[in-house]
């Protein structure tokens, strides 16, 4: 087993390269399943929801030809409806896109319930809801989904999500592509992956219009051409080094961005006090030696993302007063607090309010990630601690950030990769013996 070790109170200096954005490939590689040809995908993220995605569609018949690491070439003409592997659906939130793209390509679908962190409640039921609006059947028993195409084939058909849903959102565009007649999916949700995912089907020979807005319309083509896509940049892993910049009262260019996704963090970040100068496909951050306390709701795009959340909370920790951060998305977002109590945080959560007593010193401590973004929130904690932070359960960081531990090195920080005793092996072996 594998955990960082941070030692802090370095300010982060340099430039950071941003890669591919994990939440439009997690969803534009299921997609590729839908194409009667050979795609090739570039600025891929090298994280482990890409691989275990990649190994899932080799796992149905599909040629997976990596190019070089952030290029790939997925030919999916030879694929089959073959049960998927349960161990990696289970692992990954974005397994739930293979539905679609199986009931798109096959008419058919079965796959696991889906995985991923656990920060809260996160039910299917709009993808169900707008699957059957299309022309499904849909069945989840014994933690596993069946689907089948009425007819063989998806129909299009008029969705109205009752809440805003990336997930839904993309799942019935990808559902949709191949179906008989037009798909019209109201109250879709606007973030720049869903606009992504649309660039990449049309790109391929779909007819995917209105992406951006709350309203899409599909209409239905016979089959999908090959082609070469390029994947946005991560906004996601921008903002989490725009406020790591700011935490460690830094100064980080930060490079193949796109200055708009980031404008709902940067709006948040200059609040504060930080300097955030935008150039083309670069943010320049400057960190403040006094930061002021701000308050904040996450919101759909283009509101400020939830994903940016726990991370945001670390920064508050360091401002003067007291921050309020409204959880406007999820119900259990907060379950990280403790581990920042560790290190000195004074933090208080009421549902879903997380009020946050500024100004206090954090310290090093041993810590865990509790998912993927509170992962990358501990690590802005230990960057900007006083002391040594250990932080155990890496892997959660490691599904959605490409080489973490060494971009933060190029940046000045004092951050590596140890490994420790696995003990409940290490228990089981002397049980064995």
């Amino acid at each position: 087993m594998e955990k960082y070790v941070i030692n802090g109170g370095h300010p982060l200096k340099g430039e950071v390269e941003i890669s591919g954005a994990k939440n439009a490939a997690v969803a534009i590689i299921p997609a590729a399943l839908t194409v009667n040809g050979i795609c090739r995908l570039e600025n891929i993220p090298q994280i482990s929801d890409v691989d275990m995605l990649l190994t899932i569609l080799r796992h149905l018949g599909a040629k997976v030809r990596m190019i070089n690491p952030s290029a790939v070439e997925i030919d999916c003409r030879q694929v089959s409806l073959r049960d998927s592997p349960y161990d990696l659906m289970r692992k990954i939130r974005a397994s739930y896109y293979l539905i679609g793209a199986m009931l798109a390509r096959f008419g058919k679908a079965k796959t696991t319930m889906p995985g991923g962190c656990n920060f809260g409640v996160r039910p299917i039921d709009q993808h169900i809801k707008g699957l059957t609006a299309i022309g499904a059947d849909l069945d989840v028993r014994n933690g596993f989904v069946f689907a089948d195409a009425r007819g063989g084939r998806m129909s299009g058909g008029r969705v109205y999500l009752d809440k805003v849903s990336v997930g839904a959102t993309m799942n019935i565009m990808i559902a949709a592509v191949l179906a008989n007649g037009k798909t019209v999916i109201e109250n879709a949700a606007r973030e720049p992956h869903i606009v992504d995912l649309a660039n990449f089907l049309n790109s391929m020979g779909a007819d995917v219009r209105g992406a951006g807005t709350d309203c899409i319309k599909v209409n239905g083509v016979e089959r999908l051409h090959g082609g070469t896509y390029t994947i946005i940049p991560d906004q996601i892993e921008a903002g989490t080094y725009m406020i790591a910049a700011a935490a460690t009262q830094g100064e980080v260019l930060i490079k193949n961005v796109i200055p708009k996704h980031l404008e709902c963090i940067s709006a948040k970040l200059r609040e504060t006090g930080t300097e955030v100068s935008e150039s083309g496909d670069s943010v320049l951050v400057r960190g403040a030696s006094k930061m002021n306390h701000i308050s904040l709701k996450t919101l759909p795009y283009p509101g400020f993302p939830t994903d940016m959340q726990p991370q945001m909370s670390v920064l508050l920790c360091l401002a003067d007063g007291t921050s309020v951060i409204t959880e406007g998305i999820y119900d259990n977002r907060f379950k990280y607090v403790n581990e920042l109590r560790r290190m000195g945080a004074c933090i208080e959560v009421d549902g879903r309010v997380a009020i946050i007593e500024g100004g206090h010193r954090l310290t090093g401590a041993p810590v865990a990630a509790c998912d993927l973004r509170a992962g990358a929130a501990m690590v802005i904690a230990g960057l900007c601690a006083q002391g040594r932070t250990e932080i155990e359960d890496i892997h959660y960081i490691e599904r959605g950030y490409q080489d973490m531990v060494g971009k933060l090195r190029n940046l000045g920080a004092d951050i590596r990769i140890v490994e420790y005793p696995d003990m409940e092996a290490a228990e089981e072996s002397l049980e064995i013996g």
